[in-house]
């Protein structure tokens, strides 16, 4: 069926997670296997969103998804090569795990903005603390989404609109833990 299938795992005793990605129809053949309108529609439009997380596997995952459903994606699995891609790239959206090495997420998302002010930044991190959530609104994230990401929530953040250009604070608060 053209799919893929992942499975990972922290070690013995710790639990597993397994993804299945099957491919939809498209909308045209959706319409004539039902007889009727298409039954989905793709959110993206072309927007063109960079994805960094140094989990290779979600972060391709992400990807694969994304462009799925019509957004152009680049994805970087640390800071600084982000930042260089994001150069040739032009992000529309920047989806951002705040626990990189190297670069953490709020020095991503603090330099993008500066040579990207109207990028919209949704933090995906397995910080999801309440005091995690407010740090990263402070930082100037419209949404913070806790690993492993849910889809339909993604797609929310996705489709909200923010005001755009929201400038970052001066100072970045630290990652907890």
């Amino acid at each position: 069926h053209n799919g893929t299938v992942t499975a990972a795992s922290d070690g013995p005793e710790r639990g597993s997670e397994f993804t299945v990605w099957l491919p939809t129809t498209s909308n045209e053949a959706a319409a004539d296997i039902t007889g009727g309108e298409p039954t989905a529609t793709r959110i993206g439009d072309g927007q063109r969103v960079l994805v960094v997380d140094d989990n290779v596997d979600a972060a391709d995952s992400l990807a694969e998804t994304l462009a799925h459903d019509g957004f152009e994606v680049c994805v970087m699995y640390d800071g600084p090569s982000a930042l260089a891609a994001a150069r040739e790239f032009r992000p529309d959206i920047a989806l951002l795990d705040l626990g990189l090495p190297v670069m953490d997420g709020y020095d991503l998302a603090e330099r993008l903005k500066e040579h990207f002010p109207r990028v919209r930044l949704i933090a995906i991190s397995g910080y999801a603390q309440p005091s995690d959530r407010e740090s990263s609104r402070l930082a100037g994230f419209e949404h913070h989404l806790a690993k492993p990401v849910d889809w339909e929530a993604l797609k929310s953040a996705l489709q909200a609109g923010a005001p755009a250009g929201r400038p970052l604070p001066g100072r970045r608060p630290a990652l907890a833990g």
